[in-house]
């Protein structure tokens, strides 16, 4: 077994965004309790595979099953299903697991053990803690909240020497972050923006829990280059910071540190709602709208870190929610006239060109974005803003208002709860409703079409010439039946259409209201 060592941190990178966190615990939910044995570990897998949550090569390179792959929220069948596990042999070995897919098992969900979610060891009972259950109940819009609070709970107590990983760093990453935030403030002044991006894999590599010196280091940094050191000399930093030799640059390589590693440090520390983006992207920084539950961690979170002997008691310890922290309520920003501040000043930043482009990308699994900002907001989320902007751009007359949170520089931090449409457009005749979708399958329909009826119902009581637009990557013909089923039973008009149509019609229709009927 490897000895202990400094590292950079990794959180994960099976494991990008809350919404593949919520469908690890979706599958794990039917064998809550029941003894993890090879048998069991074979049926979580052929759900897994089944609900297109891994796709094996195999998967991608076979003509009938690649054409499947389109549509991502539509089952394989059973036989395609074990089709695909027969031919993708794992060649995986997780510790305390059989090589193959009982290892493969393990690395979906080993983070989600660390974050106490759950818990599983072979021939014990699986455990779905309250935390794992609140996470799988945010899929529902009217209970959107408990994702930011579950992150939040568990990112403000996770370590890096914890027993699951071999490692010698002894602090709490996020903590870490927001105390050196802290300290650069007193430095520099409250005006400070932050922490630059270049400087986080400092963070990353940094070996204890000492803020105080890690924002000195910064200092001599921004002494020397300003805010443009080059990322050769953050790296040489970091290389002094582990003690890596020459040898180690192989595995600690420059991309990996200075781009990677950040990048997914940046998108999973956004999941608490506690950090803003500023200077497009440029500059991590506190979230002003939160200060109350950043003085709270900050107050309650600056202790030295515990020793954990075995993974279940760090399990038990990452379980528990701080019920102090989770019920601080967010300041939310409700106003419309503050929402159109903020999306104006998103709109100017963007050519619409440019927006169209971020379209594209975000309606497409095989498309990433390179934005500093945009790549960092969940694409669910994403497609809400990116569409928003979109209108804002091409229609002059058209007031928009999002309905999504945002953070205080108007950037998207998570859904609204569940009562009204993502987007309300008001012009002179009366509002049009935008409600967007990433999902292509019959998911589309079941999730998405009742809800927006009953939007545009509730739309009509106060303004009668109104309607509604549902785009989303690929119309499946059952969201199509609906719209014209409710258009002859209620005459209400609910337009459905491909983003692709979307961005065509962007900067040529004159007015939103072309949309209708179309």
């Amino acid at each position: 077994m490897r000895k202990s060592e400094y590292k950079p941190l990794l959180l994960t990178t099976t494991v990008r965004n809350p919404e593949r966190f919520k469908a690890l615990i979706n599958v794990l939910l039917a064998f809550d309790g029941q003894i993890l044995t090879n048998e069991i570990i074979d049926r979580i897998i052929f759900e897994f595979v089944a609900r297109k949550l891994y796709t094996p090569l195999y998967a991608t390179r076979t003509p009938h099953l690649k054409e499947q792959l389109i549509l991502d929220d539509v089952r394989f069948s059973d036989e395609d299903t074990a089709e695909i596990i027969l031919n993708s042999p794992q060649d995986h070995k997780e510790a305390g697991f059989d090589k193959g897919w009982p290892s493969r098992f393990d690395t979906f969900y080993k983070f989600a053990m660390e974050l106490g979610f759950v818990f599983y060891e072979m021939n014990k009972p699986i455990e779905i803690s309250e935390t794992g259950l609140k996470l799988a109940k945010s899929n529902d819009p009217d209970y959107a909240q408990l994702e930011q609070q579950v992150f939040l709970n568990a990112f403000v107590k996770y370590q890096r020497n914890n027993p699951f990983r071999r490692i010698k760093n002894t602090n709490k990453p996020f903590v870490l972050l927001l105390q050196v935030i802290s300290e650069l403030k007193k430095i520099y002044g409250d005006d400070c923006a932050g922490i630059t991006r270049l400087e986080i894999p400092l963070i990353l590599c940094w070996k204890d829990d000492n803020a105080a010196e890690l924002a000195n280091q910064i200092k001599e940094i921004r002494d020397k280059y300003k805010f443009t050191p080059s990322s050769e000399s953050i790296y040489d930093t970091c290389k002094q910071v582990l003690a890596l030799s020459e040898k180690d640059e192989k595995r600690f390589k420059i991309k990996n540190i200075m781009r990677e590693l950040p990048d997914e440090f940046i998108r999973k520390m956004r999941l608490t709602g506690l950090i803003s983006l500023r200077g497009n992207g440029r500059f991590i920084d506190f979230n002003t709208l939160e200060y109350e539950k950043i003085n709270y961690v900050l107050e309650n979170y600056n202790k030295p870190i515990e020793v954990f002997d075995t993974t279940r008691d760090y399990y038990d310890y990452m379980k528990k929610t701080d019920i102090n922290l989770v019920s601080i309520e967010s300041k939310i920003i409700t106003a419309e006239i503050e929402k159109e501040k903020f999306l104006d000043k998103w709109t100017d930043l963007f050519e619409l060109d440019a927006l169209k482009e971020e379209l594209k990308i975000v309606s497409s699994p095989k498309l990433y974005s390179r934005n500093d900002v945009l790549r960092f907001i969940n694409e669910p989320l994403r497609l809400e803003f990116l569409t928003a902007l979109a209108l804002k751009k091409a229609f002059a007359d058209l007031q928009v208002v999002p309905n999504y949170i945002i953070d205080d520089e108007g950037l998207p931090i998570s859904f609204a709860p569940g009562g009204g449409a993502d987007i309300v457009c008001h012009d002179d005749k009366g509002n049009i409703l935008f409600e967007v979708t990433l999902l292509t399958g019959t998911q589309q329909n079941i999730r998405e079409m009742p809800a927006i009826t009953r939007h545009l119902r509730d739309c009509i009581a106060l303004y009668p010439d109104s309607f509604s637009v549902m785009m989303c990557p690929r119309v499946h013909s059952d969201t199509l039946e609906y719209a014209e089923f409710i258009k002859f039973k209620d005459n209400l008009d609910i337009t459905v259409m491909e983003i692709k149509s979307f961005i065509d019609t962007l900067g040529v229709c004159g007015s939103a209201r072309h949309y209708r009927g179309n």
